[in-house]
């Protein structure tokens, strides 16, 4: 019942079917959705930490879990380190960011696939920063064009 000075029990947290969480979690070891969450989901990167969301289990929010199984809904993104598994019932609205993924027939996903290398998680540059830069560099460039011919004309 109590923990002991330097002793970690591991278990498995449960958000039952009749439950509804508001806010996130951090949890180690396993955590199973029945119910509803609607917050994000963190577990320590690497670890052996594993969320699995359930056929009737609901996630609206962000997931950063090293090991995921989704039979359920998530509305949010899902980060994952290391496995990611789509059962048959899984139905995710947002983007996938794995390192090794596997999806049975029938699941879906309305979002990007997105290979992690080396399962680190790497922040992608948003594309309206990629626009901006490249339209800066085209600018850039032409003003030296200009430059060149304003000194050769001279």
């Amino acid at each position: 019942m109590f923990k002991k000075e330097g002793r970690s029990e591991s278990g498995t947290t449960l958000i039952a079917g009749n439950c509804e969480l508001e806010g996130n979690v951090h949890f180690s070891d396993e955590l199973l959705v029945n119910g509803i969450i609607k917050g994000n989901i963190y577990a320590e990167p690497g670890s052996k930490a594993v969320v699995r969301i359930s056929e009737k289990g609901c996630v609206r929010g962000e997931i950063r879990v090293p090991r995921i199984i989704v039979n359920g809904e998530v509305f949010g993104d899902i980060w994952s380190d290391k496995h990611i598994e789509l059962a048959a019932k899984a139905e995710v609205k947002g983007n996938v960011y794995y390192h090794l993924i596997e999806m049975v027939q029938g699941s879906r996903i309305d979002g990007q696939l997105v290979h992690l290398q080396n399962g680190k998680q790497e922040v992608a540059e948003p594309q309206e920063l990629k626009t901006a830069k490249a339209a800066e560099k085209a600018s850039e460039e032409a003003a030296i064009v200009v430059a060149a011919v304003k000194n050769q004309t001279a």
